[in-house]
């Protein structure tokens, strides 16, 4: 089935660990864990997104149930339904914008009911089943895509458009292609390396190199699973010396081999 339901308990999640699927956690209390090495706290009713090859690990303290959510990019691909749900770049793949959504009681108890009419319409077999599955779906998207682009308006990091993080931000989507060290965008900005990691961090959460190798990784995904070229093509628009090279950074900060992650993900219906 490429869309499926979990009922897990928090003992299984202790170790890191990644899927080919998009993934969808729902925490009825409050929780401890980390995305991509770095650490989060979440309220209680939250839901935590997850794109394919992105690294989870539990870190609460109190044992508890979960229920999870996952789907396969050839089921519903976020990219093709980026009109109806506006999620790709809000729930999942962006790196300045913690991995979450906190939600009302309310809420969370509709989105819960949804997980429950998925589970049990996936082993119904009706003819009908995949349309209402991926309407099912959109709706539990869409309703966390809506309840988060309204909480970003009251963040203060993006109210304020001063800000070094929102700068540092416009300033790595124009250049991580060619410039990847701290230095660099510390220079641009006119701050010293240790200031302006220190505002990033305290701002954003994480450092400046990890926010660029991130990008860069983000970017690699992104090639790999929405465009038809090659390995060798893609290391080459991405300005490393040569494939191989490429492939030895992907696989240290992803997990998997480039080639492994597009056989795995697959190269997506919205692909040029």
């Amino acid at each position: 089935m490429l869309i499926d339901i979990q009922h897990l308990h928090t003992s299984s999640l202790q170790d890191d660990f990644q899927s080919a699927l998009y993934q969808i956690f729902m925490f009825e209390n409050s929780a401890k864990f980390s995305v991509d090495f770095s650490n989060y706290s979440s309220a209680a009713y939250s839901l935590v997104f997850l794109s394919p090859y992105q690294h989870f690990k539990w870190q609460g303290t109190t044992p508890a149930f979960i229920i999870k959510l996952e789907f396969h990019g050839d089921f519903y691909c976020i990219e093709y339904h980026k009109k109806e749900v506006a999620c790709n770049g809000l729930l999942f793949n962006n790196i300045y914008l913690t991995p979450f959504v906190t939600i009302s009681p309310i809420l969370f108890t509709e989105i819960k009911t949804i997980f429950n009419k998925i589970e049990v319409e996936k082993d119904g077999g009706s003819p009908f089943s995949e349309s209402v599955l991926k309407s099912y779906l959109q709706l539990v998207l869409a309703l966390c895509s809506k309840e988060k682009s309204l909480q970003l308006v009251h963040t203060d990091v993006y109210q304020n458009e001063l800000t070094v993080s929102l700068k540092f931000q416009e300033l790595l989507e124009s250049a991580f292609l060619f410039e990847r060290s701290v230095q660099f965008y510390a220079d641009e900005l006119a701050l010293g390396v240790d200031s302006f990691s220190k505002k990033v961090k305290k701002e954003l959460g994480k450092s400046p190199s990890q926010f660029i190798q991130d990008r860069v990784v983000l970017e690699a995904k992104k090639m790999l699973h929405l465009t038809y070229l090659s390995v060798k093509e893609i290391a080459a628009k991405l300005q490393f010396e040569d494939e191989f090279y490429f492939s030895r950074y992907f696989k240290k900060n992803v997990g998997i081999s480039p080639s492994g992650f597009r056989e795995r993900v697959g190269i997506s219906i919205a692909a040029k």
